[in-house]
């Protein structure tokens, strides 16, 4: 407890701000996004986690665009050409529009991967397929959100 203490006390001697705070480089960005619609099991994933850390309003200041593309790469061969892991690589585009003007404030490109074994029964492998493309759409919504903090102190200038 006491380590925490000084801890917090040497970063607020440094000028240390939390993001979310007043005064922080992105207050005021929980519930200013509307994030499109999901279509699949994906952009579901995507949406969940990105409406989690960001808030859901559907009447926002801005809205968020999205397109994910994911492929899948065989990277485990064993010496009798079984595939034993499963590299999923996605990316997710994203435009940040200002509702009242129309203008993109905010645009980019992440990408990430995971894996995954396909070592076991059929219903095993695609009960953990799905769990790599859901924390893949967990890890590009984190990633989004990240850039939001970073920049959203600029979006309505």
């Amino acid at each position: 407890m006491l380590l925490s203490f000084a801890a917090v006390a040497a970063m607020s001697a440094c000028g240390f701000t939390p993001v979310y705070a007043p005064g922080g480089s992105a207050e005021g960005l929980r519930g200013a996004v509307t994030v499109a619609a999901p279509s699949d099991a994906n952009s579901y994933e995507l949406v969940k986690r990105l409406e989690e850390r960001l808030g859901r309003n559907l009447s926002a200041a801005y809205a968020l665009s999205y397109t994910i593309t994911t492929r899948s790469e065989d990277v485990g061969v064993t010496p009798r050409q079984e595939i034993t892991r499963t590299q999923i690589l996605g990316a997710v585009e994203f435009s940040v529009t200002s509702v009242a003007s129309g203008d993109v404030v905010e645009s980019g490109s992440l990408s990430n991967f995971t894996s995954y074994s396909t070592e076991g029964s059929t219903v095993s492998t695609a009960s953990v397929e799905r769990d790599a493309n859901r924390r893949l759409m967990v890890m590009l919504a984190d990633m989004m959100v990240t850039r939001f903090t970073a920049t959203f102190s600029g979006w309505g200038e």
